[in-house]
C-alpha cells in the first residue's frame, strides 16, 4: 500500500481549508468501488456494452454508470432495484450548446430515469469572461437537480482552462452550489491531474464535493485523486483498479486502506 498523504495543520486565525482538516479515513473495499461513476460514454457504444456496464457496476457495486443522456431510459431500466444510480452527461462532451437546450436535455434524462446529472460548462462563454451566463446556466441546470433531488456534477475540462478560469469557476460554484465539480470530460487534450484535484478542492466551497474523470486508468492514479480530495472517480477502468486494490488488500492481509 502507498504511504498515506500527509496533511498540513490549518493555518492560526482562519477557517482550515478541506484538504488541511481532512483526516485519515478506513476505506473497504466496497466504499473504494462506491467512489466509482462507471463510464462508457462512446458514441458507437451498443445496448450489449450498456447491459456490460450496468452488469459490471451490479457486480462491483459501483456508485454509478456514466452515459450518455440517450442511455438513460436504457440504464435506469436495467439498473432497476439496485442502488446504482444512472448518470446522465449533458452537453457532451463539447458544452457548446445553449442554456435551454442544456436545461431541456436535463429534463429529458431525468424523465427518462437518470437520477444523476453531469454537465458541461459552455466554454466559448468563459473564455469570454462572460462570468453571468456561466453562472446563470448552473444555476438553471442546479435548479433543475434540486427539484428532481438528484445529484449535479458541473465539468470544467481543465485542460483548457488557465489557472484563473479554473479558480473563477470554483467562485462561481461556491455561489450556486451544485453538488460537485469535475476535471474534465475525457475527452479532449487532457484528463484528470491531482493538482487540479487539490486546486478545486481548496477553492471551492466546501459543501461541494470534487469529482477525478479522464485518464485515471490505475489503482495507485485512483488512489492518489482520492488523497488529493476527489470524493467521486469518474473512469472506465474501474475493473481493473477495483480488482488491483483488492489484490492488495488480500496480499497485506487488511480489510481496510487509509486515505
Amino acid at each position: 500500500m502507498l504511504p498515506p498523504r500527509q496533511t498540513e495543520p490549518a493555518n492560526a486565525g482562519r477557517t482550515p481549508k478541506k484538504e488541511e482538516a481532512q483526516t485519515m479515513k478506513p476505506y473497504t473495499l466496497d466504499d473504494l468501488a462506491r467512489l466509482v461513476d462507471h463510464t462508457n460514454l462512446h458514441p458507437d457504444a451498443t445496448r450489449e456494452d450498456m447491459k456490460k456496464l450496468c452488469d459490471e457496476a451490479k457486480r462491483y457495486h459501483f456508485k454509478m454508470v456514466a452515459i450518455n443522456s440517450v442511455q438513460s431510459k436504457l440504464c435506469s431500466e436495467l439498473l432497476a432495484g439496485t442502488d446504482i444510480d444512472t448518470g446522465a452527461a449533458i452537453g457532451f462532451p463539447l458544452g457548446q450548446t445553449s442554456i435551454v437546450a442544456k436545461v431541456f436535455e436535463t429534463k429529458d434524462a431525468l424523465a427518462n430515469g437518470a437520477n444523476e446529472i453531469d454537465y458541461v460548462v459552455n466554454l466559448t462563454e468563459v473564455k469570454a469572461g462572460n462570468w453571468g451566463y456561466v453562472r446563470d446556466e448552473m444555476a438553471q441546470i442546479v435548479a433543475v437537480c434540486r427539484e428532481a433531488g438528484v445529484p449535479s456534477k458541473v465539468i470544467f475540462e481543465n485542460c483548457l482552462l488557465t489557472q484563473g478560469e479554473k479558480l473563477k469557476l470554483c467562485e462561481v460554484a461556491s455561489e450556486v452550489l451544485p453538488d460537485f465539480v469535475k476535471t474534465s470530460t475525457g475527452f479532449s487534450t487532457g484528463g484528470a491531474t491531482v493538482e487540479d484535484v487539490r486546486l478545486m478542492r481548496e477553492h471551492v466551497d466546501p459543501r461541494v464535493k470534487v469529482k477525478a474523470a479522464g485518464g485515471i486508468r490505475t489503482a495507485d492514479a485512483f488512489l492518489d485523486m482520492v488523497r488529493a480530495g476527489a470524493e467521486r472517480i469518474g473512469c472506465s477502468a474501474g475493473v481493473p483498479i477495483i480488482e488491483e486494490l483488492g489484490r492488495r488488500m488480500a496480499a497485506e492481509g487488511v480489510d481496510t486502506i487509509e486515505l
